[in-house]
């Protein structure tokens, strides 16, 4: 089975940044660290509710999610073929942004060899409209190869009492994730 490599890790991060304690996201929803929620089955409200994480927390508990919890999926929408670690790391983006792999037509025209209507349909998931700079970038990752992380991540801290992200810093994120991939039980 194929696994998450530091690449497909880290372009995910610089797609969704870093928030060290549980903040409000536009939606009103609950989200911590690289955009975790309860959602994925690890409960964020009220565990991270002004109780910040180190990083390596952060990216511990993320790294651990996408391989028990979303990889086991997008690797099934492929239906048995084998993703190029872009197509994965495209792949994997998405699922963690929607939870909508299965759903997702685009991946079904893929598998059946439709090309460009695979690639033009990745683009109906762009809603909101805030979405549509993320969905080209992993549609220029998955069919073209393009990678667009460059090893860094903005990391927020939150602002009470309304609970968003606020005042970024940019990090190069690269030793924590090669550390956190290292130490994988």
């Amino acid at each position: 089975m194929q696994d998450i490599t530091p690449r497909i890790a880290l372009e995910l991060i610089c797609h969704e940044g870093v928030v060290r304690e549980a903040y409000r996201d536009s939606a009103g929803v609950w989200t911590w660290s690289v955009g975790i929620t309860d959602a994925s089955g690890h409960r964020v409200f009220p565990r991270y509710k002004d109780n910040p994480q180190p990083i390596d927390r952060c990216i511990a508990v993320y790294l651990w999610l996408l391989r028990t919890k979303y990889l086991p999926p997008v690797l099934a929408a492929f239906g048995g073929a084998e993703p190029t670690e872009a197509q994965l790391g495209a792949a994997l983006s998405f699922h963690w942004n929607t939870g909508a792999i299965a759903r997702a037509s685009w991946i079904r025209r893929f598998v059946a060899g439709d090309i460009a209507g695979a690639r033009a349909s990745m683009l109906d998931w762009a809603k909101p409209a805030e979405l549509l700079a993320r969905r080209k970038r992993e549609q220029a990752l998955f069919f073209d190869g393009v990678w667009s992380g460059d090893g860094t991540a903005l990391i927020y801290e939150v602002a009470k009492p309304r609970y968003v992200p606020v005042g970024p810093r940019r990090a190069d994120i690269r030793p924590m994730v090669a550390l956190a991939m290292e130490d994988r039980p």
